[in-house]
Order: structure tokens, then C-alpha cells, then sequence
């Protein structure tokens, strides 16, 4: 059985790899700058590291069958892994602390543009 949950769990790292890059392709156009992709800390993995204008946002992508899944999966556990996760990025990444910072979502759903809530959680949210 773990050929099946080691081919399930890459097929997962698949989905999750194709979910980001179209994801910042649409934040591109929206015309952020990726600053960080993939972006690992003790605390955790921030997805994307976005920058338009001031302000930076730390992206949780989540790809499911429907929106409302997406941003359901992104509870107060996860919420608080990817607010550590940025206070280690900000920690390594000084200059950034001048600017503005939000948490956003970009959920990824089958035959649809990804769709991206801004300002999605605030650290008091956990």
C-alpha cells in the first residue's frame, strides 16, 4: 500500500506545483512581483511571497473541487503555521518590515481563473 499513498502524495506535490504557478502567473498580470515561491522556515511553507506598491502579502494557494472548499481548508492550525512562517521571512528579510503586510488566499479551482482574496485573515483571526 505505500506505492499508492507515495504516488497519491506526489500527484498531490503535482497539483499543488501547477496550482502556485497559475497563481502567480494571475498575480503577475494583477502586477505584484513574486518576491519568494515555495519558501521554507522551521514554522512552516509560505506558498508565495507577493509585493505591489508598499505592501507585501504572504499567499496560501489551495487548489480543490470548489472555492468555498478552498478557503475552508485554510483554518485557524494553518492560519497560524503561515503567520509564524512569515515572521521568520520577515525576520530574514529586514527591509520588508517597512511595508505594509497582509495574509491573502488564491484558490485554484478546475476550469476557472484562480481567484485571490486579498487581506483573506488577520493575525488576530487565529
Amino acid at each position: 500500500m505505500t506505492g499508492g499513498s507515495s504516488r497519491q502524495r506526489q500527484q498531490a506535490e503535482r497539483r499543488g506545483h501547477t496550482a502556485e504557478l497559475r497563481a502567480a502567473t494571475m498575480l503577475r498580470l494583477k502586477g505584484y512581483r513574486i518576491l519568494d515561491r515555495r519558501w521554507k522556515s522551521p514554522a512552516g511553507e509560505l506558498d508565495l511571497v507577493i509585493r505591489r506598491g508598499s505592501t507585501i502579502a504572504f499567499v496560501e494557494v489551495k487548489t480543490r473541487p470548489t472555492a468555498d472548499e478552498a478557503l475552508a481548508s485554510v483554518g485557524p492550525r494553518q492560519r497560524q503555521r503561515i503567520v509564524s512562517a512569515a515572521h521568520h521571512w520577515l525576520a530574514e528579510n529586514p527591509a520588508a518590515m517597512q511595508c505594509d503586510c497582509r495574509f491573502d488566499i488564491v484558490t485554484v479551482t478546475p476550469y476557472q481563473w484562480p481567484r485571490h482574496i486579498a487581506n483573506a485573515f488577520a493575525v488576530d483571526d487565529q
